[in-house]
């Protein structure tokens, strides 16, 4: 794109949606039916958390020697809460994001209303957690944080320390915190919820659901019960002097990990077994059923040899792969990029759209089939809505769905086009279970 293009797209973007900056809401005509919006209005919040006396990674050097005494400090999460909002709650509909580039601020618009009054309830929403890429922040999945608590869920979006756009540091602390950040903000989470809390009686932090994009994923993995290689514990690039080994297959670290309360898994195109991370052994320790989601170009986390060599040695439990053909690492997950990133940042050296966006497909597109299967898989296993196991009895290829209707709307026998998706509209996507072996 050439430099005059470059500052007349997001001009002429910014001009069309001056009423309606940078949406996140989007639902397109060929939307499937389970990415709709649901029946309940939605609020959002802001916590600020802090884990205490956390292993410090960014003040060990690693070519030092290993010091006695490993330096400690108390690690801030900051947290976005999206959840079911009372009946005539009001509120700004605005969420203030920084992009790619650690430096621009940009305006967020969706349904969600700020510190909207939550709904009064009888029966406690599951929890949901969202964790980001590195780098990224809370709001890269707000798309699918937002529509999920239109649908009776309660989201909590984590801003991880030291991998977000304006904390990004060394690749260490990502490795090692991910999946300790999960769990200390699913504890705390648990204490807003329960009798006296802050959120007492919203949702059940008993009833969890996990989900992760990129290092989200890998650290999602590790929260199952997959536990890393002996060799990423090693590498000289990884975390400093050993202290991964939290975290290996097999140690009573590791093994004491996995939260009973987490009952289900998805990972975005989870990042780890191009680079060694994971094996048969450790993917074999995953305790809970999970959904990947990848796209088959994925040159971040590689396809054949990473997110669905993942999929394929997870072996104990229930899983599924999604996978956008010709997709790459972005799909499904990041957000609709914001005008505003439609520029080349000389200092990155990308231009900062490429972060959200993918060569092939729509951004919205891929939000949409995202919070439809995400949505039926999330109901299956937290809700136990054995109903929506029908949006997930698939011909494997959608290409290969057949239509076939009669007269008066129902299916004939040889109809086997992909349930919740409109004639024409099941394409270049592919749907696989795994049962426990």
């Amino acid at each position: 794109m050439n430099t005059v293009m470059k500052t007349l797209v997001p001009v002429a973007l910014m001009a069309a949606g001056a009423a309606q900056a940078n949406p996140i809401d989007t639902q397109l005509p060929n939307a499937p039916q389970l990415a709709a919006y649901g029946d309940f209005p939605v609020g959002v919040r802001q916590l600020e958390l802090v884990n205490p006396d956390q292993i410090d990674i960014l003040a060990i050097d690693p070519a030092a020697d290993k010091p006695t005494e490993l330096p400690r400090s108390d690690r801030p999460l900051t947290v976005e809460m999206w959840y079911p909002a009372a009946q005539g709650a009001t509120g700004s509909t605005e969420l203030k994001a920084y992009l790619r580039d650690g430096t621009t601020e940009v305006t967020l618009t969706g349904k969600a209303m700020r510190d909207a009054e939550p709904a009064a309830t009888d029966t406690p929403y599951p929890l949901v957690l969202i964790s980001h890429g590195y780098p990224g922040n809370r709001f890269l999945l707000s798309h699918l944080a937002e529509n999920l608590a239109s649908k009776g869920y309660v989201v909590a979006s984590i801003d991880h320390t030291d991998s977000t756009y304006r904390t990004q540091a060394a690749f260490g602390s990502t490795l090692v915190n991910r999946s300790l950040d999960q769990l200390f903000v699913l504890e705390e989470m648990a204490g807003k919820a329960a009798e006296g809390g802050e959120f007492a009686g919203l949702f059940d932090a008993a009833n969890t659901g996990l989900i992760g994009y990129s290092m989200g994923g890998y650290g999602a993995i590790i929260t199952a019960g997959g536990g890393v290689t002996e060799a990423s514990v090693g590498y000289s690039w990884g975390a400093p002097h050993g202290t991964l080994a939290i975290h290996r297959a097999g140690s009573d670290t590791h093994n004491a990990l996995p939260d009973p309360r987490i009952k289900t898994a998805v990972a975005f195109g989870p990042w780890g077994m191009n680079t060694g991370f994971w094996d048969a052994d450790g993917l074999a320790g995953v305790q809970i059923p999970m959904l990947f989601i990848a796209g088959s170009q994925d040159d971040t986390s590689l396809y054949e040899k990473g997110v669905r060599a993942i999929w394929e040695n997870v072996s104990g439990v229930e899983t599924a792969l999604l996978t956008y053909i010709n997709g790459g690492h972005n799909a499904g997950a990041p957000m609709p990029a914001p005008a505003e990133s439609y520029y080349f940042n000389e200092d990155k050296g990308f231009d900062i759209s490429e972060h959200y966006s993918d060569p092939v497909w729509d951004t919205a597109r891929m939000n949409n089939i995202a919070q439809h299967f995400v949505t039926a898989w999330l109901d299956q296993q937290l809700k136990e809505d054995a109903e929506k196991g029908i949006y997930l009895d698939l011909v494997e290829n959608s290409n290969e769905g057949v239509w076939s209707m009669n007269e008066d709307g129902t299916a004939k026998e040889d109809h086997t086009y992909w349930k919740g998706f409109a004639k024409g509209t099941a394409k270049g996507l592919m749907f696989e279970v795994k049962a426990p072996e």
